[in-house]
């Protein structure tokens, strides 16, 4: 089993990096996924095409986190149906992430495509490392987070600006949820029964799936 990297906390005077950490905690989790916002395409049976960013080349490390925080379902994804995944850093818990070594430009084009926003610019970082967070928009991942360092990167991540009680839940789909239990295989090296586990428990997900369920998607 993979043991995941464990976070240190946030420095009182940081500086502007030239790398940082990109967490992905939903279908990013996926090398292969995140390799269609770096270059730009439609992933098989997707509804989008992304841009890609203006500097391709695959991160330069990655390696499974866990981050401080609870990982939920709500709202309804436009390119999966159902509940889509975000995380409440305030929620005492750990949520299963894979961090993804990048430029700070290569991040702040990844961030612009789930924001919705033409990549090219830069975001600017000075607020979300001094606090650990910074809202640059009202949307549904214009929330950028920073829950701690690795290896003297800041770890940046984006969800909702809202926390974990402040929305209606929603059961993710099947094919969602299959997906992100490959994906945290792929990062973590959980076995299927754990990784069903961990989705199935996840709010937005309980009482609707359960792990046998989950198992049982994951299998087939």
């Amino acid at each position: 089993m993979i043991t995941p990297k464990q976070l240190d906390g946030l420095v009182t005077e940081p500086t502007m990096p030239r790398l940082v950490w990109y967490a992905a905690f939903g279908s990013n989790m996926h090398l292969a996924r995140l390799t269609y916002y770096l270059l730009g395409g439609r992933p098989p049976n997707g509804r989008r095409t992304y841009p890609g960013c203006r500097d391709g080349r695959p991160p330069e490390r990655t390696v499974p986190v866990m981050l401080p925080g609870e990982l939920y379902f709500a709202l309804e994804s436009q390119a999966w149906t159902g509940g889509m995944a975000f995380y409440d850093p305030n929620v005492t818990d750990q949520m299963a992430a894979r961090a993804y070594l990048l430029t700070v430009e290569q991040f702040s084009d990844i961030a612009a495509q789930e924001m919705y926003r033409e990549p090219g610019g830069m975001l600017d970082l000075t607020k979300v490392l001094a606090t650990g967070r910074d809202e640059m928009g009202p949307g549904r991942y214009e929330t950028l987070v920073c829950p701690g360092y690795l290896d003297g990167h800041p770890v940046l991540t984006f969800t909702a600006p809202w926390g974990i009680r402040d929305v209606e839940w929603n059961p993710p789909a099947a094919n969602y949820l299959r997906h992100l239990g490959s994906g945290l295989a792929e990062a973590h090296g959980w076995p299927t029964r754990q990784v069903a586990d961990y989705l199935a428990t996840r709010p937005g997900a309980t009482g609707y799936w359960t792990t046998e369920g989950v198992t049982e998607l994951l299998r087939g």
